[in-house]
């Protein structure tokens, strides 16, 4: 472990107590000047550390940013997050540098996160807000062992994860909606985008991108997009940390995959009935276009929407954009 590190974990254990630098000198083994230099690029990764020539240094407020470190402070995984984190301030997409990693061999489990996405993308190809400092913007790399056909599955199971981890930590009426957003009062929290690398039968690997809307202001959010989206911040006027919800989205979708890949689906497909409420839902689907209306009879293992008709027939509808009819 490096000597910064180790003086942020020792700074942290004596959380708002002042602490002399000659002290931790002694406790690290290092110079007070380096002590000093260590402390200056920990405030320059944004930690609120007050500085006292007679009294030394005090820790007061974490960083707020996505740092590596604050996501994996407490992580309870073997594979997600402890393996590389990819930390950007600002980037054109989580999920495009993810792929980048993936081709040049990076490993299952890779974590890419960034402050803010230049080229944030949803179904599509539509774009996702991204501002500084706001949202989570993550994309998780996963090398499974099975066939394409499964594949679309692991959108499903991370609109569970992401669901249950929002859950843990803030009190909001949340809905699942087919096929990958989470909404909170009928405005889009956060969205999934699941990016696939495969032969005719066998997956190379596997993006998943996350991006949620976490501490966005009302005000963030332009004229057009204040009726369609919503954050944490607006729905409960309380801030959360970012890495704390980062991490239980990492702990969440370890817990779920597992399941995943031991055939186990049912459970997951359960929940994310009951987190939707959807099945029996009167709607209007728009696919490229084509608009399809009924009543949603079930939702399959494979994430096909199954629509009922007015004349009774069934119609499997792979993706489209919908509308609901009635409340």
């Amino acid at each position: 472990m490096v000597t910064k590190d180790q003086l942020l974990i020792f700074l942290k254990k004596k959380r708002n107590t002042w602490i002399s630098g000659e002290f931790v000198s002694n406790e690290l083994s290092v110079s007070r000047a380096a002590i000093w230099k260590h402390i200056h690029s920990l405030k320059q990764e944004g930690y609120d550390i007050a500085s006292s020539p007679k009294k030394g240094y005090r820790l007061g407020r974490d960083s707020e940013r996505l740092l590596p470190k604050e996501i994996r402070e407490g992580l309870d995984t073997k594979i997600f997050g402890k393996k590389d984190i990819a930390y950007f301030p600002e980037i054109d997409s989580t999920n495009t540098k993810a792929r980048e990693l993936a081709d040049g061999g990076a490993a299952e489990g890779t974590v890419v996160v960034a402050e803010k996405q230049m080229a944030g993308r949803g179904r599509r190809g539509r774009s996702w807000l991204s501002p500084a400092g706001d949202g989570i913007y993550a994309s998780l790399l996963l090398r499974p062992a099975m066939s394409p056909s499964v594949a679309p599955r692991i959108t499903l199971m991370t609109a569970v994860a992401i669901a249950e981890a929002l859950l843990s930590l803030v009190r909001i009426d949340l809905k699942i909606k087919w096929p990958n957003d989470i909404l909170v009062n009928g405005r889009k929290l956060a969205g999934i985008l699941t990016e696939i690398s495969a032969d005719m039968d066998t997956v190379n690997y596997i993006v998943v991108g996350l991006g949620v809307n976490v501490n966005t202001p009302p005000g963030h959010f332009s004229e057009e997009l204040r009726n369609q989206a919503t954050s944490i911040y607006i729905e409960t006027g309380e801030r959360l940390s970012r890495s704390r919800l980062t991490r239980a989205w990492l702990q969440q979708f370890e817990k779920y995959y597992e399941m995943f890949k031991k055939s186990d689906f049912a459970p997951i497909m359960h929940r994310w009935k009951q987190l939707s409420g959807f099945i029996g839902q009167k709607i209007m689907v728009d696919v490229v276009g084509q608009k399809h209306v009924g009543e949603v009879a079930d939702i399959d293992e494979d994430g096909v929407l199954i629509l009922k008709d007015d004349q009774g027939k069934y119609r499997r509808i792979f993706s489209g954009d919908i509308i609901p009819l009635q409340a």
